[in-house]
């Protein structure tokens, strides 16, 4: 019965990291830093609000765009932290995870032969919706801008058939965000044009040095806005994101959101508004460690003499093969056989990642230690 399958359905694959990832989890005394998985529990207050929850029997279906006092806080949370007004009532939506926010914007938006302009590389989970859609991904050329998507390197991809440019900041897998100069001139090389920016923002409260920018404090009424707190808040497993849009663009995503799942779960709600509220300023301390993760990393690849952009965000390295000729999965598969340390081969990030590797520093000190010893050996071996 295969041949009746949808066509498109035919035409993605599973996610490379989730294939590599998947591969090498039964190699016994593997040091895996491959997964974007926050390495802290969820906040002992925010566990408790789960449970409380389903004590006092909070397990019905809510609103379909989530409970009014959760959507509350998420407006609340964003207009705080970075200075953008939604209206808990009509421009907010609480959606299964980032990902089902993904899927229902790009149904919302996007028609036939609609074309996507993304960062090249990027996380894998965009390019096969807009695929299922029946709409075009284009690729932007990153590698000689420093992994920047910004406005001189967009215009160069802009058509007539553009509907929409995905901005994820910070980015998977690089690490790279945008100052809030960059984000103006995108914003103003778009205003008043029929094109959408789709701005991906889960990993938003892990920046350093610089605060956050969200591009819709310059460009609102084009902006949809991703966020969540499986990063954030350490919550993967709860599935709660958030998904912001002018009213005249939200109502038509909530119709959407509403036939894909109804709502979110009632109790991970009740555990998120905990995390809004109560919690709103938990990350601070899981930002920290990442921070002096990220900087012993950074030094002990330099130390190496691999060729890497010090992250502004989320906790990714995308490090240059040193090896001319090897292509990335080549690599990524001898080093997990002959190191016992595993990595996400660059080509899971279009083929603009060939040639790199992406490096999770979600990972305890210890076992960052203990990978990047196996990572050195490796190198001087070749």
């Amino acid at each position: 019965m295969e041949h009746l399958i949808n066509r498109r359905v035919k035409q993605i694959e599973i996610s490379g990291i989730r294939k590599f990832y998947n591969m090498v989890a039964d190699m016994e005394g593997t040091i895996s830093l491959t997964i974007g998985q926050p390495d802290f529990l969820t906040p002992a207050h925010v566990r408790e609000a789960g449970k409380r929850a389903i004590d006092e029997n909070k397990t019905t279906y809510t609103h379909n765009a989530g409970n009014h006092d959760l959507r509350k806080a998420a407006a609340d949370f964003y207009s705080k932290k970075y200075g953008v007004s939604y209206s808990p009532e009509t421009e907010t939506i609480i959606t299964v995870g980032a990902s089902e926010a993904i899927d229902i914007s790009f149904r919302t938006i996007l028609d036939e032969s609609s074309e996507v302009i993304l960062p090249g590389p990027v996380y894998p989970g965009y390019e096969p919706i807009i695929t299922l859609c029946g709409a075009i991904p284009v690729h932007a050329d990153l590698r000689e801008n420093g992994f920047r998507m910004t406005a001189d390197v967009i215009k160069k991809y802009l058509s007539e058939k553009t509907r929409c440019i995905v901005i994820p900041y910070p980015s998977n897998p690089t690490g790279i965000s945008l100052n809030e100069q960059e984000l103006k001139e995108i914003a103003d090389l778009v205003r008043g044009k029929d094109i959408f920016i789709l701005a991906d923002e889960i990993y938003s409260e892990l920046s350093y040095g610089e605060p956050h920018v969200s591009i819709a404090s310059f460009l609102k009424e084009q902006s949809i806005v991703i966020n969540g707190l499986s990063k954030s808040h350490s919550m993967t497993g709860w599935r709660i994101g958030m998904l912001f849009a002018p009213e005249a663009v939200s109502k038509h995503l909530l119709k959407v959101h509403q036939y894909n799942v109804t709502c979110a779960s009632s109790i991970s709600q009740a555990a998120a508004l905990d995390a809004l509220t109560a919690g709103i300023d938990d990350p601070e301390e899981m930002r920290m460690e990442y921070a002096a993760r990220r900087d012993y990393v950074f030094d002990r690849l330099e130390d190496m003499g691999l060729d890497v952009i010090k992250p502004d965000g989320a906790f990714y390295f995308f490090v240059k093969i040193p090896f001319a000729g090897v292509n990335s999965f080549d690599f990524a598969l001898s080093l997990v056989k002959e190191a016992g340390v595993a990595v996400v081969p660059g080509s899971a990030f279009s083929r603009f990642g060939e040639g790199y590797f992406r490096l999770s520093f979600a990972y305890s000190m210890e076992t960052l230690t203990q990978g990047l010893d196996r990572l050195k050996s490796y190198l001087k071996s070749q």
